[in-house]
């Protein structure tokens, strides 16, 4: 009898969406990147409740961010078919709960920032443009529902986001958004929350927050505001302690970077996340303390991804070179040749160094100052220096160029663009970015004075240079800079 009341029980019973204690416990460990923990959740509830679709969206997430952390193009080759047979089960799963559409629109959406991540950019967009259309459908039958808000403003920055080289693309699908409206209304979702029975959603919104504030926005002035965001998510979080490191790298609190990186989870019990070790390393080199950039060589020697490799030995490289090491400096030059790709523009420059002459040494560490916010070290070190103290024109541009860095991140203004026009005159016909940097940059500061047109023709002067270092990067912001001044 048991027997006979088991099968019809299994018959019988309703698919559903049940974010219930195991799922919420399995959601948090999944944002925490403990992923054998969530994993063993997961198949708690798959006892529990067979049915249910909330186990198939969180597995769904532990994809997502795994293949995020380990950035492994084998993984995502691997794993990348689960996408269509969750889609299948979660279309049988219950039409009448307000997760239904929701489920599969995050199922989507996780795909295309994958298929992204790895150049598959026309299917990453049908798969963006297919989350955005559920999730709109779903806001009309559900509306204020907090787990279709969140999405749907992030989608809102996504699409507001899009390079400018892609945005005519972009715009025939009808994918179009606005960066400033997204992120304002994840900031209202964050103060909500606390109030929500969602409120276990706070740490994926302070996490969408963080990025889209960095990478979207590119705010260098957050940095404390965003490192209290962070205080809010789960101190045992490795997701905490790589935003925190992320943040403070981006903003130049380099300090913070190895505070943060150093005191980061390190148990078997969580996912690896090889790129703390490349941030932790740089911030250290970027300290110049002569402590070993010891995580650079754990990056290089663990990471199965493809970005920064090259990056990464050439830091080594100039770690060595600063430490007087010539036999050491000329191995790991002679990596940045052999090992990695040049598929990124960060890759393509670091190849760019090592088959270029040796930097001067008092730029070198100028530079290294500069990146972790040691401002005043970095002008330090070019003190007493002019043009021509550099016999190469690009350490004379380059002189010039961070000058007006220096000068520009310490709030003085007339100092940056005498100096960044300094640098376009010398550097505007070479191949190095330095020029069209210091023309976007000189561009940005008359934008924010609200003095478009010289915005304008500071912008331009960017597009205008060709080929160059960093060229697409440089012409999205810039041509994203014109659309904001009307140039």
């Amino acid at each position: 009898m048991p027997f006979l009341f088991f099968i019809c029980w299994q018959l019988t019973a309703k698919a559903d969406f049940n974010y219930d204690v195991n799922c919420v416990d399995a959601y948090k460990a999944i944002l925490a990147l403990r992923m054998n923990e969530a994993k063993s959740l997961l198949q708690k509830e798959k006892q529990q409740d067979p049915q249910n679709g909330i186990v198939i969206l969180l597995e769904n997430y532990i994809d997502y961010f795994s293949i995020m952390a380990s950035e492994s193009k084998s993984d995502y080759e691997r794993l990348k078919d689960n996408r269509s047979a969750r889609i299948s089960a979660l279309e049988d799963n219950d039409h009448n709960s307000p997760f239904y559409l929701y489920a599969q629109a995050q199922v989507y959406l996780q795909w295309s920032f994958l298929k992204a991540k790895f150049g598959d950019f026309v299917s990453s967009a049908f798969d963006a443009k297919k989350a955005r259309g559920l999730l709109s459908d779903n806001e009309e039958k559900y509306r204020g529902f907090t787990p279709d808000q969140i999405s749907l403003a992030l989608v809102n920055v996504i699409f507001g986001a899009v390079p400018a080289s892609f945005q005519r693309i972009t715009r025939f699908m009808g994918m179009t958004g606005d960066v400033q409206a997204g992120v304002k209304k994840l900031e209202e979702l964050r103060n909500e929350l606390a109030k929500s029975k969602f409120n276990f959603y706070n740490s994926e919104v302070i996490f969408f927050l963080c990025t889209s504030d960095i990478n979207a926005l590119h705010n260098l002035n957050d940095y404390q505001r965003l490192i209290t965001y962070l205080s809010e998510m789960d101190s045992a979080s490795l997701l905490r302690a790589y935003l925190q490191g992320y943040v403070a790298a981006k903003t130049a609190h380099n300090d913070d970077v190895i505070t943060f990186l150093e005191a980061a989870p390190k148990s078997g019990d969580y996912i690896k996340v090889p790129s703390i070790d490349y941030m932790l390393g740089c911030a250290r080199l970027n300290r110049q303390d002569n402590t070993l950039p010891g995580p650079l060589f754990d990056y290089v020697k663990e990471f199965r991804g493809a970005d920064f490799i090259k990056d990464a030995y050439v830091k080594l490289a100039y770690y060595f070179l600063l430490q007087n090491d010539e036999s050491k400096y000329n191995y790991y030059i002679n990596l940045v040749k052999t090992r990695g790709n040049s598929t990124n523009e960060k890759d393509q420059e670091a190849l760019w160094e090592a088959n270029d002459v040796k930097p001067d040494l008092d730029l070198l560490k100028a530079r290294f100052y500069f990146d972790g916010g040691y401002y005043s070290k970095a002008l330090a070190q070019m003190a007493g220096k002019d043009e021509n103290s550099f016999k190469l024109l690009r350490d004379k541009i380059q002189y010039y160029y961070y000058l007006g860095r220096i000068y520009d991140r310490t709030g003085k203004a007339g100092d940056a663009i005498m100096n960044y026009q300094r640098a376009i005159n010398i550097g505007k016909s070479t191949k190095y970015y330095f020029a069209a940097n210091a023309a976007l940059f000189t561009g940005k500061i008359y934008e924010d004075k609200k003095d478009r047109a010289h915005a304008a023709d500071f912008y331009n002067q960017a597009i205008a240079m060709k080929d160059h270092q960093y060229q697409t990067d440089i012409d999205n912001d810039a041509k994203a800079g014109l659309k904001r001044v009307g140039g």
